[in-house]
């Protein structure tokens, strides 16, 4: 994996849960990060670099309102693609400047996973093939007073019911019933930022639970499968 992070769009108070995060998906073998270090708003990062192996970037604003460092790492992402090494890109930014990168990387058939805030725009984030919302990366860090909000979900849990229903009314099943993994699967195909921890499970079969809009059947032995509830299937038809 190679990690491109942007110094100006992202806090170093996710460092941490950021890198715990990539190893679930790959080595992270290339690390480096883009800024004007120079800048008060990029020194947070100066104090993990070396914690993480992270090689810095430095790129200085000689001409207002231009970004030397998303240019930058443009090229570096373009050169490193260009290689042939890398099986997948994290590229970390709020940013929606990235979007034809990620774009033009998958184009390439290598995976880009996103990383940003919640408010990074929805073209970034539906032209990875997954991205993680920076704000479930900082839950768990009892150290720090900044954290502590995170800890609180981003989204109610009710508020996943619409999209999981969704998800499940286009899996093709004949009595209703899906399994949970091929669930999962089908969800991150259709909303690539979807995350159970923005809802405040760490598991998708525990936030299944707890929106109780659909049934649930765990045999001894076997796999998880779900399907929506009768009542709710009659209540939907109703208001259609």
């Amino acid at each position: 994996m190679a990690v491109l992070i942007d110094a100006d769009n992202a806090s170093a108070k996710i460092v941490d849960g950021l890198f715990d995060e990539i190893a679930k998906i790959g080595e992270a073998s290339v690390r480096r990060i883009y800024g004007d270090f120079a800048n008060a708003r990029s020194k947070g990062w100066a104090d993990v670099l070396s914690k993480h192996a992270i090689i810095p970037q430095q790129q200085f604003a000689y001409t207002t309102g231009k970004n030397a460092s998303d240019i930058t790492l443009v090229i570096d992402a373009m050169d490193l693609l260009h290689s042939g090494r890398f099986d997948g890109f994290c590229l970390v930014s709020s940013d929606s400047d990235f979007t034809r990168l990620a774009a033009r990387i998958r184009e390439q058939g290598v995976d880009v996973f996103g990383f940003g805030e919640q408010k990074t725009p929805e073209s970034f984030r539906q032209a990875c093939r997954r991205f993680v919302y920076t704000e479930n990366l900082l839950r768990g860090t009892e150290d720090s007073q900044d954290a502590a909000p995170a800890r609180r979900p981003l989204e109610v849990p009710s508020a996943a019911t619409p999209i999981l229903r969704k998800v499940i009314g286009q899996m093709e099943s004949e009595d209703g019933w899906v399994l949970l993994g091929t669930f999962g699967k089908q969800l991150l195909n259709l909303f690539s930022d979807f995350d159970p921890r923005t809802y405040g499970f760490s598991k998708l079969s525990d936030l299944v639970r707890n929106t109780a809009a659909f049934e649930i059947e765990n045999p001894k032995g076997g796999a998880m499968r779900i399907r929506i509830k009768a009542a709710a299937k009659k209540g939907k038809s109703k208001s259609e």
